[in-house]
């Protein structure tokens, strides 16, 4: 596996693997976003989800409780200290079927303790990317809409896979918004 340069990522990009995609890395007064190097600095869309326990919900993977958030569509939002957000990319990604992604957080935020998980982007899979955003310090957090939230490195195989996240028809496949846990 090799990770792809920014060269290659442009031009997967314009192929469509990436809309929109941003040309070069912007940062002026924000928290850089677009193409970098070896990677590309997405953006969170302004649409968050919140983890609250005002009803004292028990969070289920297998039955997943839409009361255990509250939404806010704005462009700062605050998440509580030790606490938890969803959200998403504003970029909507397509990979091709010979290349991985990784999702990393970004080093200014984890810097002030608000963690972004790792997750990756399987061959074939399409979609906004739902971005989990955990406030691991004892102070509220601020989180900026429209800037960058995360890194994602491309990995390319040295062939095809055999099956693809969209051959195996994976359950989050094509999503579009902030997308809550399915069995």
């Amino acid at each position: 596996m090799s990770v792809l340069a920014d060269t290659e990522i442009r031009r997967l990009a314009q192929g469509g693997m990436i809309e929109p995609f941003v040309e070069a890395q912007k940062r002026e007064g924000m928290i850089s976003f677009g193409l970098s190097s070896y990677g590309y600095d997405a953006r969170v869309a302004p649409e968050f989800k919140i983890f609250t326990n005002v009803d004292s919900a028990t969070i289920d993977p297998k039955a997943f409780s839409a009361s255990s958030f509250v939404d806010r569509n704005q462009d700062v939002v605050i998440i509580p200290p030790n606490s938890f957000a969803l959200a998403r990319t504003i970029e909507y990604f397509r990979i091709p079927r010979d290349v991985l992604v990784i999702c990393l957080g970004k080093s200014t935020y984890a810097r002030c303790g608000i963690i972004v998980n790792v997750t990756p982007l399987e061959p074939e899979w399409e979609g906004h990317v739902t971005i989990e955003i955990s406030n691991t310090t004892p102070l509220p957090a601020k989180i900026y809409a429209n800037e960058g939230i995360c890194q994602f490195l491309f990995l390319r195989g040295e062939q095809p896979c055999e099956v693809s996240y969209k051959d195996r028809a994976g359950k989050y496949m094509g999503q579009k918004g902030v997308t809550l846990p399915r069995l």
